[in-house]
């Protein structure tokens, strides 16, 4: 993907290929092609279940604005900026 930018109305969706358990209430996963190991957090975890079938950004931001404390502005910045990582990674398709 590069430096593309990951916009409100794509739709985002898991990759295959990596074992996901839940450690301290985090999210990790193992990527089968590649042996690299991924800790998503808690709050990255959250995201990781809600990218398990198609999603825009918008809708995430919504569900995540509604579940934690955050600014809409401020949650999209973030949300973009991590599933761009995640895209990087192989870890999720962006589908616009």
């Amino acid at each position: 993907m590069g430096t593309e930018i990951i916009a409100a109305d794509h739709l985002i969706v898991q990759s295959e290929g990596f074992l996901v358990s839940e450690m301290d209430g985090e999210k990790v996963m193992l990527s089968i092609e590649n042996g690299k190991y991924y800790n998503l957090g808690r709050i990255g975890g959250r995201i990781w279940e809600l990218v398990s079938s198609p999603v825009t950004v918008s809708s995430m931001v919504e569900q995540l604005v509604s579940e934690y404390e955050i600014e809409p502005e401020l949650c999209e910045q973030q949300v973009r900026l991590f599933l761009k990582q995640l895209a990087d990674e192989g870890l999720v398709q962006v589908d616009k």
